[in-house]
């Protein structure tokens, strides 16, 4: 029994990162129809990132991961501006190789930049473990689980309750009505990538007691985040979290049941299994275009 509860935590810690990267995935989609193939490497920016403030320069982990949310945000918002703002008006697959162009270049730019193949920085969940009956539980996935909850309550009251929010929601539905109406879109585009790059640094930092060590390859688990965003209904805010943890439950049973090398497999089955039978995914939104 202790097996399947450790195996039911380290499912839904994953599937919480999973979740994490597709809800970057789908925050830019439902603003500006664009797939932002990038979302993973932007994850692995934002761990690097916090690498440096707080391995480096050793900041405090909670100073150095405002900052680093504060980075990405900047680091976002530019990216638009400096690269997808001008290729508005051209074929989709343009954006979208952009997209995948970008990933390649930011995995060579920061380990070059930093001089290191591999990060790792203590943070106050490292190694930490608590025991619940007789099941310990690993405390960095549970912060991760834990952090999660309270992303997603920051994002939604930011889209529901202040004005900025209910103008992404606005020039997500109709970009012309709301350009009409006074709302800056190509501002308002700007801080929608500077909110995903945000989301993706807080994932990478919250991945670091989870995965103990990173490397730039780490942002090729977007794939698995891609599959889950799928999963969930592609455009669906909670679609995502909740195809990230089947993914991530998924990958994580089948690890233990299976002969190896099967997990990956049963977890693009369940993808295609998804597409065959619901192509929408669980949580539809087609004729919905909602931030």
């Amino acid at each position: 029994m202790q097996i399947y509860i450790s195996l039911l935590i380290n499912g839904l810690s994953l599937g919480c990162i999973y979740g994490l990267i597709a809800l970057g995935f789908v925050l830019i989609y439902k603003a500006t129809e664009v797939v932002n193939f990038a979302q993973g490497d932007l994850m692995m920016v934002g761990a690097f990132v916090a690498f440096g403030l707080i391995g480096v320069l050793g900041l405090n982990y909670w100073l150095g991961f405002l900052l680093t949310i504060a980075v990405m945000i900047v680091f976002g918002f530019f990216l638009d501006i400096v690269v997808i703002r001008r290729l508005i008006g051209q074929p989709q697959f343009s954006i979208v190789m952009a997209t995948i162009g970008i990933g390649y270049v930011l995995r060579f730019v920061m380990p070059y930049a930093y001089n290191v193949e591999q990060i790792a920085f203590l943070t106050p969940f490292t190694g930490k473990a608590m025991q619940v009956a007789s099941v310990t539980l690993d405390v960095g996935k549970l912060a991760a689980m834990g952090g999660t909850l309270v992303l997603c309550a920051v994002l939604y009251f930011f889209f529901q309750r202040t004005r900025v929010g209910v103008a992404m929601q606005a020039a997500s539905q109709n970009q012309l009505a709301a350009y009409y109406m006074g709302i800056p879109v190509a501002m308002i585009f700007s801080l929608i990538w500077g909110i995903s790059a945000g989301v993706a640094g807080i994932t990478g930092v919250m991945m670091m007691p989870i995965a103990n060590v990173m490397d730039p390859s780490i942002g090729f688990i977007a794939i698995k985040a891609f599959a889950g965003a799928v999963v969930g209904g592609f455009g669906s805010i909670p679609g995502a979290l909740v195809g990230g943890i089947i993914i991530g439950m998924v990958e994580q049973f089948s690890d233990y049941l299976l002969p190896a090398g099967y997990k990956d497999i049963m977890v693009f089955s369940v993808l295609l299994a998804v597409m065959v039978f619901r192509p929408e995914g669980i949580f539809s939104q087609m004729g919905r275009k909602k931030v």
